[in-house]
């Protein structure tokens, strides 16, 4: 492709509306366009690595089994009502209503398409298991939409959903794609980190996220560096120390007056014991209901934890009207003498005794408090936040963090979702089961802009080869000069008849200008042909990530540069 007839335009400046590396790099060297507030078009340099991105993972889906498919984008609301996740999915799912008045989504996802198309076609447990995969356009209305395709409301997507006949056969389809997930990331030239998750929306027993650890990243990762534990931070859990002596005879309880002291650690001071030896309480409501979430003083509170374990759609902090209509004294609460308000603990309250904890009135704690002597909670877990410096839960190592972007996540979804949509078959014995489910997905274009946020420098981009929108940068100098213009031209006829990937910079325009933009949309291999060059019948040969160029002789050229192609694919693991 000569670069004189290429629709799009390289930037110098920088956006003002680009916040992120790689949203910044991907407008300034015209491979996206901003359309609205998270919406974006792809133009033919950007279009072209999409369409490489979208390869590699339709390989990698074939060859472990997966059928594709074209599921519809406009999905019946009745399906998400069935499954009962459009309250999940609240206002990020878009509805329209069409000239009949019929409610319609545009699918964000679909779980709830596949699984009907699955009950009409699956009915016995030698239909199973099936691996059935789409590349599709998504839509979800995002509140916040932010850092180019990091996070937007059109994007595309690759989703798969495996159906099994067990847990079992389940496990196996999951290792199966996490398998594949990381042939993918290897092939993009990606380390990515296989870490714990939350399932959010989407649902399921268990999820794994699969990061790239960048400070652009939004989400933070919480790993040990000793063992190798990695987890989201909503996911994430830490081994909590003892607090005390743990297994201490519970003393009476006794009221102490506290004046002026609310916060842990003012109690804590004012009483002299550690944050530890203290009960925090923090009030939520929960789908409208008043919650007392209680945990231990040095410790806080995950609230996706916590929404989990109530299994509500929406969680607040509470108000200050809220907590006053409850007849909650602020600052001295504890749910001892409480009743009729749903109390949540934290397991960490085993793991210590005889807490000092509200006394609920103004002005007073308890000392001596303890669980369940004192008050009942009815859910008791891990709803606790951990923290870099935490012990790792797995070994005896501290917790660390990073931020990273999720270019992946895989679910085990078990059998909500087919049971709500009567997905059942016939077991080995005729009895009616229903499938179990899994799903795996993938944002092309967020693994787009990952793979910039992961690899540039402060010129631009840094493609690998298997993805770059062009293998070779043609960069003919002083094509004023009827000997390099002719040398040019037909090596660029060569290379394309070779099926070599080209991109000629044709425009007669400075040595700098040329060079600037070929760094910045950071094709992989950079050929110069000049005057001088000629003279000593060479080409400069110059890899993007490389400081020193190489000379190759310009009569075995084309051999040269399709041996260091080949070379470079196979250092990358691409052949």
């Amino acid at each position: 492709m000569r670069l004189s007839k290429f629709f799009g335009k390289t930037l110098r400046e920088i956006p003002t509306e680009a916040e992120t590396i790689s949203h910044q790099l991907l407008i300034r060297s015209g491979m996206i366009a901003q359309v609205s507030a998270g919406v974006y078009s792809y133009l033919p340099l950007g279009w072209r690595v999409l369409r490489k991105i979208e390869q590699i993972i339709r390989e990698e889906m074939d060859k472990a089994g997966g059928q594709e498919l074209r599921l519809s984008t406009l999905q019946p609301l009745e399906l998400w009502q069935q499954s009962g996740r459009d309250a999940a999915f609240g206002q990020s799912l878009f509805t329209l209503v069409d000239r009949k008045e019929h409610r319609l989504a545009l699918g964000p996802t679909h779980e709830e398409v596949i699984s009907e198309l699955v009950r009409r076609h699956v009915q016995s447990y030698r239909d199973l298991p099936l691996l059935l995969y789409q590349i599709q356009t998504k839509f979800r209305d995002e509140p916040r939409p932010r850092g180019g395709l990091l996070r937007v409301r059109e994007f595309l997507m690759k989703d798969l959903y495996s159906f099994d006949v067990d847990e079992a056969a389940l496990d196996k389809s999951y290792e199966t794609m996490a398998q594949a997930y990381r042939n993918i990331y290897a092939r993009l030239g990606l380390p990515a980190l296989m870490v714990e998750a939350d399932s959010g929306a989407i649902g399921g027993k268990e999820s794994h996220e699969f990061m790239v650890i960048t400070e652009s990243g939004e989400d933070e990762v919480i790993y040990c560096p000793d063992c190798g534990y990695a987890a989201n931070a909503e996911k994430a859990r830490s081994a909590k120390a003892l607090a005390g002596n743990a297994a201490g005879q519970p003393l009476p309880l006794e009221e102490v007056a506290t004046p002026g002291a609310k916060t842990i650690e003012e109690v804590a001071t004012f009483l002299t014991v550690p944050t530890s030896q203290t009960l925090k309480v923090v009030f939520y409501s929960a789908d409208g209901e008043f919650v007392f979430a209680v945990i231990r003083g040095d410790l806080d509170i995950n609230e996706t934890k916590l929404r989990n374990l109530l299994k509500c759609s929406e969680l607040r902090l509470a108000t200050e009207r809220e907590v006053a209509e409850a007849g909650i004294v602020a600052g001295f609460a504890s749910p001892i003498g409480i009743s009729g308000i749903k109390t949540v603990a934290d397991d960490s309250l085993t793991l210590g005794s005889n807490f000092v904890a509200g006394a609920n009135r103004l002005g007073f704690h308890v000392k001596n408090a303890n669980y369940p002597r004192d008050f009942q909670a009815q859910l008791m877990s891990d709803i606790a936040l951990a923290r870099p410096g935490d012990d790792c839960p797995r070994c005896s190592g501290r917790l660390s963090s990073a931020l990273g972007i999720e270019v992946g996540h895989i679910f085990k979804l078990g059998t909500f979702i087919s049971e709500r949509m009567d997905a059942f078959f016939l077991d080995s014995s005729g009895m009616s089961r229903p499938t179990v489910m899994g799903c795996y997905g993938i944002g092309l274009g967020r693994l787009l802009a990952a793979i910039v946020e992961q690899s540039h420098d402060d010129k631009g981009a840094i493609w690998p080869l298997s993805v770059a929108p062009y293998q070779v940068y043609l960069c003919p100098l002083h094509l004023d000069s009827l000997e390099v213009a002719s040398a040019a031209e037909e090596l660029y006829q060569v290379l394309v008849e070779e099926g070599v990937e080209v991109l000629f910079d044709d425009r007669n325009e400075s040595p700098g200008v040329k060079f600037n933009d070929a760094d910045l949309i950071g094709i992989p291999l950079r050929l110069t042909l000049s005057p001088r060059t000629l003279q000593r019948q060479s080409i400069e040969a110059k890899w993007r990530r490389s400081r020193e160029p190489q000379f190759l002789p310009l009569g075995n050229a084309v051999e040269e540069i399709r041996t260091l192609l080949s070379e470079q694919l196979r250092s990358q693991g691409c052949t």
